[in-house]
C-alpha cells in the first residue's frame, strides 16, 4: 500500500493539496490512501474523493513516534515531528513502512506532501 501523507496550513486550498500531491508522485507512485492528522483530515477528504481513494487521519501519538527525514522547526514546534506529511505518511503505511519520497511543498507553501510505502506491499 502507498500512502500520501499531508501537512497543511489552515488556509491550504484544495488547489494547494493538488500541488503537493502532484509534487510528490512526480517518480509516478500513486497513493492508495491519502492521510493527515486527525484534526485537520476534513479539507483532504474533497481530494481523496477526487481521486477515489480512503482519507484516513492520523492520530497525534502516531505522528511523534514517527522517524522522520526532514527536521522542520515549525513541525516541530507545533506537532512534535520534523515533518507532519512525513510522518502521517509513515504511520497510516503502518509498522515497517519506508518513505517513498520526503515531504515536497506545494508552489504557495502551504502544503506539503511525503509518500510512504507500507512493509507489506
Amino acid at each position: 500500500m502507498i500512502v500520501a501523507g499531508f501537512g497543511f496550513r489552515a488556509g491550504a486550498s484544495l488547489s494547494s493539496l493538488r500541488d503537493a500531491l502532484a509534487r510528490a508522485c512526480a517518480d509516478g507512485a500513486e497513493p492508495d490512501v491519502l492521510t493527515a492528522p486527525a484534526d485537520k483530515i476534513a479539507p483532504l477528504r474533497l481530494l481523496a474523493q477526487e481521486r477515489q481513494v480512503p482519507a484516513v487521519p492520523v492520530a497525534g501519538e502516531a505522528l511523534e513516534a514517527a522517524a522522520t527525514v526532514t527536521l522542520s522547526a515549525a513541525s516541530l514546534a507545533a506537532r512534535r515531528t520534523g515533518s507532519v506529511a512525513e510522518a502521517s505518511a509513515l504511520a497510516a503505511a503502518g509498522p515497517g513502512a519506508r518513505l517513498l519520497t520526503a515531504r515536497h511543498i506545494s508552489s504557495d507553501r502551504m502544503a506539503t506532501c511525503a509518500m510512504a510505502q507500507g512493509a507489506s506491499s
